[in-house]
């Protein structure tokens, strides 16, 4: 057993529409030490994009410190706004003793943000998911370009 097997800490994100191009989503989730991703997306006959990767413990914690240092486990999506024909997002985290789920509407812009009925938790929401695509975004890109010696 190694020690990405004890670990209670799980990260999902979702984020999709159904349109003219059929369904598109990017999902990207880490789990007992494994990064995987998805893309898929129509437009111009692109086809699903898969990739899976095993991350060290230098990762897990970068993950871990940008989900506590958001402090996202602290709010509440109950007055964000629902999934619409746009789209929507879904996140769920499990760190420590703290499991959240939300979903919430694709936000386009800061403008949506602060036309919400909480512009303070989406805020949070949004550069926390901000933050996280950057950095698994690296991560795919690293791993996938880097060709070996």
């Amino acid at each position: 057993m190694t020690s990405h097997d004890s670990d209670p800490f799980y990260l999902r994100y979702d984020t999709g529409h159904s349109g003219k191009h059929g369904h598109e989503f990017l999902e990207f989730e880490y789990s007992h030490g494994r990064l995987r991703y998805a893309n898929n997306s129509n437009y111009r006959n692109d086809s699903l994009i898969r990739k899976e990767m095993w991350v060290g413990p230098l990762v897990i914690k970068e993950l871990k410190r940008i989900v506590e240092s958001s402090e996202i486990t602290k709010e509440d999506d109950t007055n964000w706004p629902k999934k619409n024909i746009v789209g929507k997002q879904e996140l769920e985290i499990r760190v420590g003793n703290d499991h959240i789920a939300f979903e919430t509407a694709k936000i386009g812009s800061l403008m949506d943000i602060q036309d919400s009925e909480d512009p303070e938790g989406l805020r949070v929401f949004y550069y926390l998911v901000q933050d996280l695509k950057c950095l698994i975004f690296s991560l795919i890109s690293l791993h996938f370009k880097i060709k070996p010696i």
